[in-house]
C-alpha cells in the first residue's frame, strides 16, 4: 500500500489524542516561526502522512512515544501499537542514551534544537543516522507542557 494513502488509525483521531498531535504542530510553528503542516489542513492526517519521520514523547519520568507518524512507523520498523508502548529512550542504543538526554535537556531549558545528529536503532536492531534532525518542546498553547518532539528526513 502507498504510505500517503495510509488511513489515520482510530486510536489517533480520539480526541485527547487528536489534541496532543495538534500541539506538536503548534508548538513547532510557534517555537520555530513557521508552520509545520498547511494551514486549515487537517492537521492529524498531515502529520501521520508527512514525508518526514515525526515522532513525540511525553513528560513522564521515562517518556514513551504518544505519536510516531507512518514514516517513523517504517524507519524504526514498528507498529504503531508498540510504539506507542515504547519509552523513546529506547530508540537509542545504551551507549548513546546520555547523548540523547543531554539533547533533550537543552531542548527542555531553550525550547528547540535544529541540527541535530545521532545514531537511533530500529525495534528490529537496525541502526541509522539521522541528521538536521529538529527537536522542540510540546505544549498547549503556551502553557502545560506535554512533551518533545523531533522530526528528521530518514
Amino acid at each position: 500500500m502507498e504510505i500517503l494513502s495510509e488511513p489515520v488509525p482510530d486510536r489517533l483521531r480520539a480526541p485527547d489524542a487528536a489534541r496532543s498531535i495538534a500541539a506538536i504542530a503548534e508548538s513547532y510553528e510557534r517555537l520555530l516561526g513557521r508552520p509545520l503542516v498547511e494551514p486549515g489542513s487537517d492537521v492529524v492526517l498531515a502529520l501521520w502522512r508527512a514525508p518526514q519521520v515525526i515522532l513525540a514523547h511525553g513528560t513522564q519520568a521515562d517518556p514513551i512515544f504518544f505519536f510516531g507518524n507512518l514514516a517513523a512507523l517504517d524507519c524504526f520498523e514498528t507498529e504503531l501499537d508498540t510504539l506507542l508502548a515504547m519509552p523513546s529512550r529506547l530508540s537509542a542504543e545504551a551507549p548513546l542514551r546520555d547523548e540523547r538526554q543531554a539533547l533533550l535537556d537543552r531542548v527542555a531549558a531553550h525550547g528547540f534544537f535544529d541540527d541535530y545528529a545521532g545514531v537511533r536503532i530500529s525495534a528490529k536492531g537496525r541502526r541509522f543516522h539521522i541528521e538536521r534532525a529538529v527537536v522542540w518542546n510540546v505544549s498547549y498553547g503556551a502553557g502545560e507542557r506535554m512533551g518533545q518532539a523531533a522530526m528528521f528526513t530518514p
